[in-house]
């Protein structure tokens, strides 16, 4: 868009002879007259002080009229075609009939470059001090040696005579008549870059970036350095330009009626236009443009760019104000920021309200404008109510009154609002017009927060951190009210001075707002998933309107408002139930869901994970009971709960607790599992037995359990479940009771005489031993046995009142263990001699204490069975129990026991291993005697050698301690049999540790 970058001056006016070159050093003009001559100009308000300073060259163009300082005559015998001065070195370059150098300011003569005799173009440059020049169709180079002269270099050929080259790097680009090339300045290879205009002839211009501007007639062409085409457009002047010149950001050409000024940024638009007729050269200066015309002389003065940053937001071209803004000077940063932040608010307004939403939000993102500006905007947007919410007319001070464009709105833009054919036609297409423009604006929002989150999230982090840290010192400055005033819903409440935390709740409340209403779901429940300050009341209000119940259960999570959100996950899974229609999300909604929801508060809150558990501890028992185990909930929590609130859950979850974890278990909850299970096989019991229908041998699946209960686990108390079985049922259970009070003889009588199961009776003896073998002070386990053979000879004593001896053993003051006597103290029965039954003895006679058994008889019990001994005995299963089990019984006693009528057929199942196990120990400790024997033997023969030893003392023999002789001394020999020491000097150097401390010896 045209504006004024530049303010025409004319510097020199009426020159008196034709202009033909202009250069500028410092404030002055150096002017080549076609007369030869070079004029300088200087300002009228220089005065009289000509003498420049060492940083002359440095000063700038004086926007005032120029006059005549010096005119040099002859300064060339022709007229100068160009010269241009090289400040690093203080060298004024002409070219006319050659190339010349001058010394500045005195313009004294430097060289003369004779070989450029003819030479009609030239480059310089002036980092290397490297010059090329065309003359016809050779290139020269030559260097400057830093003195008053200058080396050729190279010389090369072009295919063509050479009307424009510049340097570009290393190498050189040249163009000739028809094309571009680049020349190798170390080889001379060309390589061809593209043709050159038909009309204009070459033109080759150096960018400040390195890079170059080709002409092609009226249009520039950018390549680099190697002559590749630049990506970035193209420059399209006016005319075709007959000079160029560079000052950024513009493009100056010179062209036949005036010169135009151009933009260097894409796509190179037109800035200015300056009419200047018969223009014949143009300079880049320090500051200014030099326009030199046939007798006078134009500045063009560039307008400061703030006033050309004004004039460009004053007539909508932001974009290149905003570039003109980036050239500001570093010392005007405040300037350039607050310039900027207008602009880009100024553009924002403009392209929004233009429809170009996206872009609009761009520039509203880079003037670092509050988000509620923005979402001012947007009316449908529901605010938290915070004191960081601007009013809306204080908003609009820049850009006036804009149209508001919400999701609800029905309203039609001003260019929506006239012909169409029909009313109803025109509303229905305003309408969906409306709603696609209303969708565009709040997509546009969504991707503007969410730019602006990261950073407004990481602060209202950070400043909840440092909360918490002078919270934890104790800071006393910051008063309680001040801090977090929360309510009962987590983040609902902001805190008062939170300023970071208010405008995360701003943005992440309209971000939720903005992704539900365009259908974004899915991203709005991502969004509740992570770190998020939505507002509480806002959200779920609008969630629960819109049924978006996924996106509130995660705002009830990340909120900590548990007790909301499983009553509502309750009533979706109550839903689902029902016949009603139901959308995606309820239909997958299960009672697992509870459970799943209710997993990671186990550590934090168990009285909510058991309150909450109960709904659907019915509906999947497996996965909350699971839960509680899994969840590190105390067991005894859990079961007093579930005792108060689901007791028929109450043995489901003991079992799978004492299937996890058998050791783990406390013996409380093995007690109460037991009696839960004694209570359902009493229960069981009773309604058999008023139906007439009880079988002792009936097995329910829980009276399964109750008497792998008994067995397996130790925990419970024997003598309470004792109190309550029935006296004339659940002998089994009343068995095992018995023997975990160690009455052994009372529960091998249920065994046999009332269950009239053997083989329990012997499992059960089974277990006893194997539980007491490995005892090392237990008496003998075997004899758990011989109280079941006992049972078996006197059935008719074992039977005796024995109701009334249980009923004494569970009274409270009989409860105990009774004393037991051993079975060796029974009397032998007939005239069977003591020593032949102990001779087929197999099992050491170890006793058996009184807490291992209680099955031996006392010598009343044995006179009362030979007065029983016509009562009918269990022969049989006698006979069987000591095949069976002969290694575990010891023989003799056994053999006391049985009546004399036993026949010895009978007895060979038991007697034959037995006497041959015994014969095989005889001979083993016979052979174990005998090498016991030998080996004492032999001992005893090496110890008589060992006392055979002869020492032979001498009137020779010295001491090794001493070195004295020992004589008639008492002396000592040490076990080598050779070292000889008295006794004394022995007793004197233990300490010393001379052969070895501890040393036996022999004293002699």
């Amino acid at each position: 868009m045209v504006h004024s970058a530049y303010d025409s001056f004319e510097l020199i006016s009426n020159c008196p002879t034709k202009i033909e070159a202009i250069e500028s050093y410092g404030p002055k003009l150096l002017i080549g007259c076609s007369d030869g001559s070079l004029k300088i100009y200087a300002p009228d308000s220089s005065g009289s002080d000509r003498s420049p300073p060492s940083d002359y060259h440095r000063h700038k163009l004086q926007k005032e009229q120029y006059a005549l300082e010096r005119n040099v005559a002859g300064f060339s015998k022709k007229p100068l075609v160009s010269m241009e001065v090289l400040e690093s070195r203080e060298l004024l370059l002409s070219l006319s009939e050659s190339i010349a150098f001058h010394g500045l300011p005195n313009l004294g003569t430097i060289a003369v470059i004779t070989k450029a005799k003819g030479a009609n173009v030239y480059s310089w440059d002036d980092r290397r001090g490297f010059l090329c020049f065309a003359r016809q169709k050779r290139v020269c180079i030559f260097r400057h040696d830093g003195g008053r002269g200058f080396v050729e270099v190279k010389e090369f050929g072009a295919p063509d005579v050479v009307k424009s080259m510049s340097w570009c790097g290393e190498n050189i680009c040249i163009g000739i008549r028809r094309e571009y090339m680049i020349l190798n300045s170390t080889n001379g290879a060309l390589s061809e870059v593209f043709p050159s205009g038909r009309i204009a002839p070459p033109l080759v211009v150096s960018l400040p970036s390195g890079e170059l501007l080709l002409g092609k007639d009226n249009i520039g062409v950018f390549v680099d350095q190697n002559g590749k085409l630049c990506q970035e457009g193209r420059v399209c002047w006016s005319d075709s330009p007959n000079v160029v010149v560079v000052q950024k950001p513009y493009a100056i050409a010179l062209l036949p009626r005036y010169v135009e000024v151009r933009s260097l940024r894409d796509p190179y638009p037109l800035i200015q236009t300056v009419v200047l007729r018969n223009a014949r050269r143009i300079l880049q200066s320090n500051d200014a443009v030099v326009v030199a015309l046939e007798n006078a002389v134009y500045g063009l003065f560039p307008v400061p760019l703030g006033a050309q940053i004004v004039q460009l937001t004053a007539s909508g071209d932001f974009d290149e104000a905003l570039a003109l803004c980036k050239m500001l000077p570093p010392e005007e940063a405040s300037l350039r920021a607050a310039k900027e932040g207008s602009i880009h608010m100024r553009y924002a307004h403009h392209l929004f309200d233009n429809g170009a939403y996206e872009d609009a939000m761009e520039h509203f993102l880079a003037s670092q404008v509050d988000i509620t500006y923005v979402l001012s905007l947007y009316p449908s947007i529901i605010l938290p109510k915070t004191t960081m919410v601007a009013e809306p007319e204080k908003l609009m001070d820049i850009s006036g009154d804009s149209p508001y464009l919400s999701r609800g709105s029905s309203g039609i833009s001003d260019d929506m609002e006239h012909s169409l054919p029909s009313l109803l036609e025109s509303e229905e297409s305003a309408a969906l017009e409306s709603k696609k423009m209303s969708h565009n604006t709040l997509m546009a929002l969504i991707k503007f927060l969410q730019k602006k989150r990261y950073g407004i999230i990481e602060k209202a982090t950070a400043e909840g951190t440092e909360e918490v840290v002078l919270d934890a010192v104790g800071d006393n400055f910051v008063s309680y009210e001040s801090r977090f005033k929360k309510s009962n819903k987590g983040r609902g409440s902001i805190p008062v001075t939170s300023g970071a935390r208010e405008m995360a709740a701003i943005l992440d409340t309209a971000l939720l707002q903005a992704l539900l209403l365009t259908g974004q779901a899915s991203v709005a429940l991502e969004l509740l998933k992570g770190l998020n300050y939505c507002d509480v009341k806002i959200c779920e209000e609008i969630l629960q309107k819109n049924n978006h119940y996924a996106a509130l259960l995660e705002l009830y999570r990340c909120n900590s408002m548990h007790h909301e959100a499983l009553k509502l996950l309750h009533q979706l899974v109550e839903d689902s139930k029902s016949n009603q229609v139901q959308t995606e999300l309820i239909q997958k909604l299960k009672p697992e869901s509870i459970v799943e929801y209710l997993k990671p508060l186990c550590g934090t809150d168990p009285m909510l994970v058991l309150e909450y558990s109960m709904l659907v501890l019915e509906s999947c028992p497996t996965q909350t009971i699971e839960l509680f185990l899994n969840g590190n909930i105390p067991a005894d929590l859990v079961n007093s709960y579930l005792k108060q609130h689901a007791p028929n859950m109450q043995a489901t979850y003991l079992e799978l607790m004492f299937a996890m974890d058998e050791n783990g278990i406390s013996g409380n909850l093995q007690n109460e599992m037991v009696h839960i299970y004694l209570s359902e096989v009493l229960d069981w019991y009773a309604d058999l037995s008023a139906q007439q229908k009880w079988d002792e041998q009936t097995y329910s699946s829980t009276r399964k359990k109750l008497l792998s209960a008994l067995e397996s686990i130790s925990g419970y108390n024997p003598e309470a479940l004792l109190k309550r079985l029935p006296t004339d049922a659940l002998y089994e259970e009343r068995a095992i009771l018995l023997g975990k009070m160690n009455q052994h003889e009372l529960a091998l009588s249920l065994y046999v005489h009332k269950l009239h199961v053997p083989g329990l009776a012997l499992s059960y003896c089974d277990r006893v031993y194997e539980s007491l073998v490995h005892l090392p002070s237990s008496r003998s386990s075997g004899n758990i046995y011989l109280t079941l053979l006992q049972i078996y000879l006197n059935p008719r004593k074992t039977t005796k009142n024995f109701e009334k001896r249980i009923t004494n053993l569970v009274s409270p003051q009989n409860i105990g263990t009774p004393k037991v006597g051993s079975a060796n103290t029974v009397k032998s029965k007939g005239g069977r001699g003591a020593k032949k039954i102990a001779a087929i003895e197999v099992a050491p006679d170890i006793r058996v204490g009184q807490s291992s058994t209680d099955s031996s008889k006392s010598d009343g019990d044995a006179e009362e069975s030979s007065e029983e001994g016509g009562s009918t005995i269990m022969l049989d299963e006698v006979l069987d129990l000591l095949s069976r089990r002969w290694d575990r019984i010891n023989g003799a006693q056994a053999l006391k026991l049985l009546p004399r009528e036993t026949k010895l057929q009978h007895l060979l199942p038991f007697m034959g291993p037995l006497l041959r196990k015994s014969s095989e120990a005889y001979r083993n400790l016979s052979v174990i005697k005998s090498l016991r024997q030998s080996e004492n033997l032999q001992v005893k023969d090496e110890l008589y050698e060992q006392r055979k030893g002869v020492v032979k003392v001498t009137s020779d023999s010295m001491c090794s301690l001493c070195r004295k002789k020992i004589g008639t001394s008492v002396f000592a020999v040490y076990p080598n049999g050779k070292t000889l020491v008295h006794f004394v000097c022995f007793r004197d150097s233990q300490s010393m540790k001379t052969v070895g401390r501890g040393s036996p010896l022999w004293k002699i």
